[in-house]
Order: structure tokens, then sequence, then C-alpha cells
């Protein structure tokens, strides 16, 4: 009598066998149980930030001006405010803290790199933050 393959390799088998390869998402799930959210969140808002630092044009080399792209950056930025924003009272002040500032140099750049600056308050996420000028 054979047994059914399982979808989750049994330990010791190699990770590209083809029981590791039937449910590729068994070992990511496993993975991220193991993860605190505080990190999850802080991994998604410096992503969100990276993003959006280089859509601002803040990349470094000399190619950064090519990446540059306003509007996108604008979502970028308001999707990092929103996700500061309603995290920031679950994940502790440490953590929030430098979120925010990050945000907020963000939201500067955009300011400076927009050839017609937003109303205060109008800026990319300054309406979950307020205005940072």
């Amino acid at each position: 009598m054979q047994s059914e393959p399982t979808s989750q390799p049994e330990p010791g088998t190699p990770a590209d066998s083809p029981d590791a390869l039937a449910d590729p998402t068994g070992d990511l799930t496993r993975d991220i149980a193991d993860v605190p959210a505080v990190e999850v969140v802080t991994t998604a808002a410096v992503h969100l930030m990276s993003a959006a630092a280089v859509k601002c044009g803040l990349a470094e080399g000399p190619d950064a001006d090519e990446h540059r792209d306003l509007a996108e950056a604008r979502i970028l930025i308001t999707a990092l405010a929103g996700l500061v924003t309603t995290s920031a009272p679950d994940i502790g002040g440490q953590h929030a803290r430098s979120l925010r500032d990050g945000l907020r140099s963000l939201q500067l750049a955009f300011r400076e790199a927009s050839p017609v600056p937003d109303p205060p308050g109008k800026g990319p996420g300054e309406r979950l933050t307020g205005s940072v000028v």
C-alpha cells in the first residue's frame, strides 16, 4: 500500500524535492507564523519608504532622476501614512516614532521635489497626518 504524497516535505527532505515543490507556501506559512506583527508592519513600512524615496528622486547614482515619478511617490507616501497612522497605537512608541519621522521626511522631500507644491494639508498623506509645513 502506497501512502499519498503529503503537501509538506518530511523533515530532512531537500527543499527542491518534488514533495517540497508540491506546496511552496507551506514553508512560508510556517516562517511568517514566527514573525512578530511589529516586525511585519515595520518591514512593510520600510519597503514603502524606500520605494517612495526612489520615486521622489532621492536615490543615489547618476540615474536617480530617471526614477523620479511624483505621481507614484504620492501613492506610496499616502499608503505609508495610512499604515503608520493606523498601526502606531499597536506597535509601540519607539517603532511608531521612527516611522513617523521617516514619513515626515518623505512628505517634506515630496514637497521640495514638486514643481507646484500642494497647499498645506493637501500633500501626500497629510489628510491622515496633518500638514507638515
